[in-house]
Parts: C-alpha cells; structure tokens; sequence
C-alpha cells in the first residue's frame, strides 16, 4: 500500500494562501518517492483553489475536513458528500479531536459520517485517540476500541480497503509539541490493527493507520518506519510548504 502524507490546513489560509502553498508543495514534491502520496486537506472556502492548484501534480489529491450525513437539508452550516465532490475533493476526515472535543461530537455522529461518506463515494479518513486523562488511566485500549468500532459500524465489511483509513491522534500531542514515544505509537497502532482485522478480516490489514500528533521534518522519517504506520496526518507543520515537503521526502 502507499503511504499517505496528509496535510489538515484547519482553520487556516484564504483562498489565495492555499492556493500559494500548494502549488508550491506540487512544485517541491513533484516527484513523490515511490509509494507515497500527499493529500491536502484546506477548509471549505478554499477547496477549488487548492484542486487547482494540484490538478496535475503526481499522487496528489484533494481532501476536506468535515461532512454531514445527508445529501441536502435545513443543516445550517453543514456540507454534503455531494458539494464536497463537487470541489474535487476524494477525502474526507470524520471524527477528528477537534470535533470532538470542541464541537462535542459524538462517536455515534463520528460513526454515521463515516458510512455515509463512504456510501457516498468518498474516502474516509476516521480519526480516534485518547486524552492525557485517559492515557493516565490506562484507558488507551478502551478508547480506541470504542471510537474504532462506533466510527466503523455502518461500513460494510466487504468495503475497499484502499478507500478507509483510521488516524490515530493522541488528543494530547496535536499541536502541544509532545509526540508519542516509538513504543507507543507502535502499541497504539497494534491495537488498531487488530480491531480493523477482527472487523474487516484480511481487509482490515491493507486498511491505511495515519499517525497524527506533532510530525515534524525532524521526526516524520522515524515514525514512518514503524510497524503499522502506513502514512500520516499532519497539522502545523503542514501549513509552510517547505517544511511539509521535507515530510513528505523524508
């Protein structure tokens, strides 16, 4: 499988930013290593610019950082799958921590975005990780056992492999400086493993595990090389093209 090299932008850059950033990023990658691909995740408003801005770059690929579960409606604020596809966009994030944490929302949305995403033709990146707390309560299996099985309980078990992936995002290391040590991701991603297999069967081993939490140039290698890490999911270190691009060609 390629490794996936994702950059959620967040609530960052107009429309003319983005589309800066990632014309430079197709010009600094414009020849990924074998076996890897980019994808940029801008906010909404800037969606058609980035695809723009990528629409001949090798191995590159629009994403988004959110959906609704419907195809229309009176959901003030929301977006669809459709719109979403509209805009170029392939991917989708569900469940992200920020969501989560900030927005209160639940596993059981997180897990009704993820179905409809994907039966709406998109790939589906699904976010899961736990809180300082909860790592301090030795609760690291039961979070991500919970929120794995909640965000993936609508898909059915005979869905592509290629199109799911699960990011797992300690909630205490997204933007704080602190990454998980090699052993704990590698336990983290262990267990996700075993939940994606148990759940998909010999599927679940072809699925993508992001890392998420702190990847930066000087660590991006290093954590790629560990057992079942099949990409990553990189917030701030995302947002300069020059620094993301030592990433992605590390």
């Amino acid at each position: 499988m390629n490794k996936l090299f994702a950059a959620n932008w967040k609530m960052h850059k107009t429309r003319a930013e983005a589309a800066t950033t990632a014309s430079e990023l197709a010009r600094l990658c414009a020849a990924p290593p074998a076996g890897r691909e980019v994808l940029l995740i801008p906010p909404f408003t800037a969606l058609a610019e980035t695809g723009a801005a990528i629409a001949t770059a090798d191995r590159f690929f629009l994403g988004a950082q959110n959906l609704y579960p419907a195809d229309h409606g009176a959901f003030t604020g929301e977006i669809s799958p459709a719109m979403l596809k509209d805009c170029g966009a392939t991917f989708a994030l569900a469940g992200h921590s920020e969501r989560r944490h900030i927005l209160g929302e639940s596993d059981a949305l997180v897990g009704e975005k993820t179905a409809f995403g994907l039966a709406s033709g998109l790939k589906i990146i699904l976010c899961v990780g736990e809180t300082l707390d909860e790592r301090k309560a030795g609760r690291l299996a039961e979070v991500i056992e919970r929120q794995t099985r909640a965000g993936l309980s609508g898909v059915p078990v005979d869905v592509d492999p290629e199109r799911i992936c699960v990011a797992y995002e300690p909630v205490w290391a997204i933007g704080t400086g602190l990454v998980a040590g090699s052993a704990e991701i590698v336990e983290a991603h262990g267990l996700v493993r075993k939940l994606l297999e148990g759940i998909f069967g010999a599927n679940g081993r072809l699925a993508r595990i992001l890392y998420g939490g702190s990847v930066k140039p000087g660590n991006a290698s290093e954590i790629i090389g560990l057992d079942n890490v099949d990409g990553v999911l990189v917030g701030g270190a995302s947002l300069k093209a020059d620094e993301f691009s030592r990433i992605v060609l590390a």
